[in-house]
């Protein structure tokens, strides 16, 4: 069942290819506020980091990200033409054939990319940019991260910016075939998160949505999130999972993502030792690629039967 994941990952970068969203493809649909710590959670899976940092809105065009695992015998993925035979991991873009084994050039390409179609103030764009990531430590995932939600243009905005961003969240969030990761702040008001409000729109019963708590590290003295993380505040039929982010500071000073992981463990032993081994970006990391297995599994027949009904796609089937 671990190969149905390359599988729609191959699917999805010939429709990008082409165009088409007639078929509505599985994927994790990554969604949270602005500072929420949506990009920390994406780099901590990833082991590495790569996407573009600063105040304000930075993403600003739909990131389809594709995680491979690609051992060190993977003849596939390997080649000693692009010199990716005994690398440790590298990206490569849909838009360009080369291979990305600089991350922080990965970080510019992504740069580069945004301004070129969202211009260089804080406007967004809803074309995306596919990135794949071939690493001997990830497991395979297909995430798509979105621009965070906003109420109030900044600089050269628009004054719509808020519906702009609502409306391509909800083009992603409503396809029936994806799941839902609503990510919110451990030190915000759960009640209020604009992430779970939005999948529960789309997904009232809950049945495709997976909440993260973050920044668990920095709710006030005194209080923690067991109420929270075992589902008495809000329900999540998924779950819901915590994790622990790099600080600003962390981020500034280079702290390297392996130092992190074992950080948060040692904080979950310590603060929630009943809870650790369900919480954390490991754990967090190997639900999605469960989940998202079991839900290609079951959108098989629907996708088999949207394939047939596309006179373009006659190779899906």
């Amino acid at each position: 069942m671990e190969a149905l994941i390359p599988v729609i990952n191959k699917l999805q970068d010939v429709f990008n290819t082409v165009g088409s969203d007639s078929i509505q493809l599985p994927q994790i649909v990554v969604l949270g506020s602005q500072s929420s710590g949506k990009s920390s959670v994406i780099e901590s899976v990833v082991g590495r980091s790569f996407l573009p940092r600063g105040t304000g809105i930075v993403t600003r065009r739909p990131l389809v990200l594709q995680l491979i695992y690609c051992p060190l015998d993977d003849r596939e993925n390997r080649s000693a033409e692009n010199g990716t035979s005994n690398a440790e991991e590298w990206g490569r873009f849909l838009h360009t054939k080369k291979c990305f084994t600089d991350f922080d050039e990965i970080r510019r390409e992504i740069e580069n990319e945004t301004e070129r179609a969202a211009g260089s103030n804080k406007g967004i764009c809803p074309e995306p940019i596919n990135l794949k990531i071939f690493s001997t430590r990830v497991v395979n995932l297909t995430l798509v991260d979105l621009p965070g939600i906003t109420k109030v243009p900044v600089g050269d905005q628009p004054e719509d910016i808020e519906a702009q961003i609502k409306d391509l969240v909800l083009k992603y969030i409503e396809n029936p075939n994806s799941i839902i990761l609503a990510v919110t702040a451990a030190n915000t008001d759960m009640a209020t998160s604009e992430a779970l409000k939005l999948g529960k729109d789309v997904d009232p019963d809950g049945r495709r949505t997976l909440a993260v708590v973050t920044k668990l590290d920095l709710m006030d003295a005194g209080t923690d999130a067991i109420d929270i993380l075992c589902g008495r505040v809000i329900p999540v039929k998924l779950g819901i999972i915590g994790v622990m982010n790099r600080s600003q500071k962390d981020i500034n000073d280079q702290k390297h993502i392996d130092e992190q992981m074992k950080d948060e463990a040692a904080f979950l032993q310590r603060k929630y030792p009943t809870l650790a081994t369900r919480n954390g970006t490991p754990y967090l990391a190997k639900t999605l690629n469960r989940l998202l297995m079991h839900h290609i599994r079951d959108c098989l027949p629907d996708l088999k039967s949207s394939g047939r009904q596309c006179r373009n796609h006659d190779w899906f089937v």
